[in-house]
């Protein structure tokens, strides 16, 4: 029997949109699950987060170059702003009888910020700051 012919395969543009929200959105769960069942801040999780960022818009089919090593440093960021909120507002949350998902709206951003820089050492500093530069480059 005569095969047909293989057809290139079709790039789906827009793949990568969901792909990058399912990513940031699994990587905020994990990563704040763990930072609040620990006690600990967990900076090295901001590694993978960029490793994972880049990765989901690569599988998405996002055309390389600047455009998407920018939005995976966009991406990282979010999801460590994201995950800071989140165990910030859960510690502070716990002492007042809430659960995290009620307690992050009521945090504000200066506040989230102080706690966050009085929760991480050095080390996790180091790790968020380095997750950027890698986001950019696993972007590429």
């Amino acid at each position: 029997m005569p095969q047909a012919p293989l057809r290139p395969a079709t790039r789906r543009a827009w793949l990568w949109v969901p792909l990058l929200l399912l990513g940031m959105a699994t990587t905020v769960v994990a990563w704040g699950s763990l930072g609040l069942a620990t006690g600990r801040q967990h900076g090295w999780a901001a590694v993978l987060a960029a490793l994972e960022m880049g990765l989901m818009l690569r599988l998405g089919g996002m055309r390389p170059g600047w455009c998407r090593a920018l939005l995976a440093v966009a991406a990282t960021a979010l999801v460590v702003a994201a995950v800071q909120w989140c165990i910030a507002a859960g510690h502070i949350g716990a002492q007042m009888g809430m659960a995290p998902w009620q307690a992050v709206p009521k945090m504000g951003p200066h506040y989230v910020l102080t706690l966050s820089l009085l929760a991480n050492t050095r080390i996790d500093l180091l790790l968020l700051a380095l997750s950027l530069p890698l986001a950019l480059r696993a972007g590429r």
